[in-house]
């Protein structure tokens, strides 16, 4: 750990932290139970990089992520219930149980999603930080996408535009070792993502993922860059994900030795706590009711997923064309 942190916040970032872990190991089961269908990428041992950042944003900020998104709803404030019914198809899901996993959104938290096609995030993030300019409402938006993305063109022509108009995006890359089951040592020549903005002028850093203090140092210092102005800024976040690329990938491209090794050595929550109770000195009687009460949290969103009937055949056609008026 590198900065300090008031008893208060550390416990609100661990509950965070909690809350996340928590809900995607009941997913996997809902998952295994078959109760819920098509894609499910996981965010389990990633908790650290997304609850670090959105603890120094502001209301006014946007953030968008890839398919990998459940802990981004859920640190931005998203209702629980709301994302496990997307999660199961029902119509109290954020997108009605029409979007499932990958596609959900609050325009209330200023989500964006959560978008299925690799890299495809970075481009509209780029466009919600030129809104932001456009409108001067001194938000920025946090661009979140994996190692595999970022070796997408699209990203690249995305930095330059972003660096040219100055625009106030920070871009985090989520690097958790392998894009689907290809290692980044197999995939990207030259494998140090953060430089990669150095021909468009972009500041970027490496930072510990696993450790939630650090990553709230180096994020307060990328959004203070981006909000005053200076345009874009780069975050390379060294993570992991416990379980495969999604619930469909046994993951044996890498050993058990490994997966066990960084959860032991590395783990983001059970290093956390360990640092509240030794150096912050906040006894283990002011943790346990936190996490009974995110535990009955996510059992609760559990039954209300269950519960929560399907969408009507009537909604097949929603929310597929917005009518606009014509210019010409």
């Amino acid at each position: 750990m590198v900065s300090s942190i008031s008893p208060e916040n550390a416990l609100k970032a661990y509950g965070d932290m909690f809350l996340i872990r928590q809900f995607e190991e009941r997913s996997a089961q809902l998952y295994s139970m078959r109760l819920i269908a098509g894609f499910c990428h996981l965010y389990t041992g990633q908790e650290a990089v997304v609850v670090g950042i959105q603890s120094v944003l502001k209301p006014q900020d946007s953030l968008i992520t890839a398919y990998r998104d459940h802990g981004h709803m859920l640190a931005c404030g998203m209702d629980p219930r709301g994302v496990m019914a997307e999660l199961t198809g029902r119509s109290g899901g954020y997108s009605k149980g029409k979007g499932g996993s990958m596609h959900m959104f609050s325009r209330e938290k200023n989500f964006f999603g959560g978008h299925g096609i690799v890299g495809a995030q970075v481009p509209i993030g780029t466009g919600l930080a030129f809104a932001h300019k456009y409108n001067e409402d001194g938000g920025i938006c946090i661009t979140s996408l994996g190692d595999g993305a970022a070796n997408q063109g699209q990203v690249y022509e995305s930095y330059n535009m972003a660096s040219l108009w100055k625009l106030p995006v920070v871009y985090v890359i989520e690097n958790n070792g392998y894009g689907m089951g290809t290692s980044v040592a197999r995939s990207s020549a030259g494998p140090n993502y953060f430089g990669r903005g150095k021909g468009w002028d972009i500041p970027g850093e490496k930072v510990d993922g696993m450790e939630i203090l650090k990553v709230q140092e180096a994020a307060k210092r990328a959004v203070d860059h981006t909000r005053s102005g200076k345009g874009p800024y780069i975050l390379e976040m060294d993570t992991y994900r416990y379980r495969g690329h999604s619930m469909t990938d046994p993951a044996k491209y890498r050993s058990k030795e490994e997966v066990e090794g960084i959860k032991e050595n590395r783990d983001p929550i059970v290093h956390f706590k360990a640092y509240m109770i030794k150096t912050l000195k906040i006894p283990e009687t002011h943790i346990k009711p936190i996490e009974d009460k995110i535990k009955l949290i996510v059992a609760e969103a559990v039954e209300f997923s269950k519960t929560s009937p399907e969408p009507d055949p009537s909604e097949l056609y929603t929310d597929v064309l917005k009518e606009g008026n014509s210019i010409l």
